[in-house]
Parts: C-alpha cells; structure tokens; sequence
C-alpha cells in the first residue's frame, strides 16, 4: 500500500484530472441521488470509496476528504493525524520522526501539490476533522455540497430577476417566478 500511495502522490495531477471528472459527474447526478435517497445510498457508495481510496491512497475514511488540498497524499495517515502541515519533527531526508521508515505525510503532500493545477490549496488552514463522519462518503458529501451551491447561486439569480420587477412581478408573476419549474417546463417551445 505504501508503494502505491507513494505512486499517487507522484502522479498526482492525473488523480486530480481524474477526481475532477468523478466530482462533476456525482454533482450531475445530484437530483437522480437525492431522488433515491442518501441515506439509502451511503453505505454501498462509502464501500466503493473505501475499496478505491484505500489502495490507491491508504484512505483512512475519515469522511472529510482532502486529498485534492493536500497533494493526494492523505493527512490522516500521519501518525499525528495533523490536518494543517508537518510537526516539526521531520527527519532528515524527509521522514516521520515517529515511523522513521516512512516519508513524511506532509512533505509528500506538498511534492504532490506542486504537481497539481490547484495546487495551492495546500496553503489553505482546514477546520479539525470531524470524527463523527468517519467512515462516510465524502464523495457524497462533496457532491451534496457542490450541488447545492449551484441551486443556491440559480435561486438567488431568480430572487434578483423577481426583485428587479416588483410591480411587474404582482400583476403577472409569471413573469419573474420565483417557484421551482418542473423539469419538463423548461427548454419547451425553444425559440430561436
């Protein structure tokens, strides 16, 4: 596993590539998800995710992935678990000053995020795991999130249409509707 997830982080803008499309993919398929249920779903998904992860990252499923911020090489096989850089205490040549036959966790994140198209994320302070997600789809939950991100900035661009046009919105609110439209009454009749 050490090999492979060395492996990963070398060829880490690729897995990024990769995760990109996996990421775009869930959050097209957000409303068909939703419709059959998260819960529902969660278990099969979180095993899928472990199998994948797990031999190519040493994934630990501790349900709040960062792999795409650290440079796919994952925090929480650091012995420490530390979530925001190295310990101080690496070793010479780079290595754990716990495990002294392993690299650094930290310093292989930051060769992998040179690496990457985003890359610079690694910079970014993130919050301290919550240990109640473990074992939980992050793919999910970073799916779940991104899509409704999207409806959220569709919502307001509607709420500013509506607001825009307040008189015209009262005496013909079809005008500028704020309900939701039914998926099957949008694009009918194109004109053009």
């Amino acid at each position: 596993m050490y090999r492979i997830r060395r492996f990963a982080v070398r060829h880490s803008r690729q897995f990024e590539w990769i995760y990109n499309r996996l990421e775009s993919a869930l959050v097209a398929l957000a409303p068909v998800l939703s419709r059959i249920g998260y819960n529902r779903i969660e278990r099969p998904v979180a095993l899928i995710e472990k199998g994948i992860k797990g031999l190519l990252f040493d994934c630990q499923m501790c349900g709040q992935c960062v792999l795409s911020s650290t440079g796919m090489s994952c925090p929480m096989n650091c012995p420490k678990q530390l979530r925001n850089g190295p310990c101080g205490g690496v070793r010479p040549g780079g290595f754990c000053e716990v495990k002294p036959g392993m690299r650094c966790v930290w310093v292989e994140g930051w060769n992998g995020a040179a690496r990457m198209r985003g890359g610079d994320r690694i910079r970014e302070v993130l919050p301290p795991v919550d240990r109640r997600l473990a074992g939980s789809s992050a793919w999910l939950r970073a799916s779940r999130e991104k899509a409704a991100a999207l409806h959220e900035a569709r919502e307001r661009e509607r709420s500013t249409l509506a607001n825009a046009f307040p008189t015209a919105r009262r005496i013909e609110p079809s005008t500028a509707p704020l309900a939701d439209e039914p998926a099957r009454a949008i694009g009918r009749g194109k004109t053009g």
